[in-house]
This record gives structure tokens, sequence and C-alpha cells, in this order.
């Protein structure tokens, strides 16, 4: 299998609101994808669709070969835009929850990303900070062996200084077949990481590809490409 990620026609309303309008797109697995695009254009929707949350309004998705639930859900990880982990644990209660859930957890890995990061594992999550927090958050989901990871806005809250070094985690602690995707609008942070992207625009897909092919053709990096299709749009 060479696609990890397959839309075909996918479509997502909400009552009178359609956050993803027909789109069909592929991604290659071994890459690190940046699915990019202001707030409000549908990365988070599409990608609850992929980790099975929500259903389709119309058209399909399959993840990892499957459609969404009991098999996809074994072959990736999901990490919401949000804390979800339970405040009155302490890192170390997180870790063995994962372990114990989790039959591809690496427990090695966390703790040594933990390590590197200088959070203890005797800490209450209520006890650090939001960007910390979101540290924790995201080397639990990336001590998993999955084909597929799949993050949404994991450096939003993450200070300038810690962003290369998470992002440099991320790619160094996958196994070199695996796919991460990567949803934010900070462009200009992750572009020196990315492969491939994928450009959404109120729930439409406006452009998708191989970063190296589209810069070379365009002549434009990522981050000014995209604002030029944006502010394009916008006019």
């Amino acid at each position: 299998m060479d696609s990890v990620l397959e839309c075909f026609d996918l479509t997502k309303k909400y009552l009178s609101k359609t956050a993803l309008d027909g789109i069909s797109l592929s991604v290659p697995k071994g890459t690190i994808v940046g699915l990019l695009g202001p707030n409000g254009s549908g990365k988070t929707t599409l990608l609850k669709l992929a980790a099975g949350l929500l259903q389709p309004t119309e058209g399909y998705i399959t993840v990892c070969g499957f459609d969404p639930g009991v098999e996809s859900k074994e072959a990736s990880a999901y990490q919401p835009d949000r804390v979800y982990l339970n405040d009155w644990m302490t890192v170390g209660d997180l870790v063995k929850m994962m372990s114990d859930f989790y039959h591809d957890f690496r427990t090695d890995r966390a703790h040594e990303m933990l390590k590197d990061l200088n959070i203890e594992l005797d800490s209450k999550l209520k006890s650090l900070s939001k960007g910390n927090k979101e540290k924790v958050q995201l080397i639990l989901t990336m001590s998993r062996d999955v084909k597929l990871y799949m993050l949404d806005e994991p450096i939003g809250g993450v200070d300038p200084a810690a962003r290369d070094y998470i992002l440099e985690t991320i790619i160094a602690n996958r196994d070199k077949d695996a796919t991460v995707i990567i949803s934010t609008h900070l462009i200009s942070d992750i572009e020196p990481f990315l492969n491939y992207v994928l450009f959404l625009h109120d729930g439409r897909l406006i452009r998708q590809g191989e970063t190296d092919k589209i810069r070379t053709e365009t002549g434009m990096s990522i981050d000014a490409l995209f604002r030029e299709d944006f502010k394009l749009r916008q006019s």
C-alpha cells in the first residue's frame, strides 16, 4: 500500500455549514505532511473524520487501507488540538495508562523524550504549564508504533525555542515508513521538516503535492505560496 490516507469526494456538513466540500486526496506513506490552512478551513474536521470521530455526509475516507474503525485506530494515532489528559494524574501515571491501553506503546521512548524535555515522571499534569502539557501529550502520541500519526496543532502552545526540538523528535522517533500529518497555521515553523503538503481553504483542497516539486515549479517557499494562494481567494 503506497497511500495511508485517501479521500474521495469527501464532504462534511454541520446543519447549513459545509466544513469539507467534496475533497479528494491521497497521502503517500513515509512522508511528513503539512495540512495547512487558516482557522476554519476544515483541517480539524478532516482529521476527526480520519480518526473515526465524525461520519462523512458524502463520499468516503480510508485510513491505512481501512474504513475508520477498529482496524484503522490500531494502525494510526490521533492527537486533538486540545489537551484531553486528566489533570490529577502524574506524568508517570499517564505513561503507564498508555502502555496498558496500547500494545504498540514504547515506554522506553516516552521516558527518553520526557527526560530530554526535563519533564519529571512524578509531576502532576495540573502543575505543568500549557506548553508542557502539550509536550507530554505529543510524547504519548509519538511513543506508539503506528503507520500514521495525525497531529492537530501540536506546537500551537509551545514556546518557539522548543518547537524545532519537538519537530525533530517527531521525525526521529517514527519508523521510516510511517507518515506524520501535522495540521497547523504556523507554516514557516514546520516548512523545513515537510516533504508533502495539503492546502485547505473554506473546506476545499486548493493545492497538494511534494514540497520540493512545488518549490521548483513556483519558485516560492511553501509559506509564501500559501500566503499568495490565500490572498487570491480573499480578494
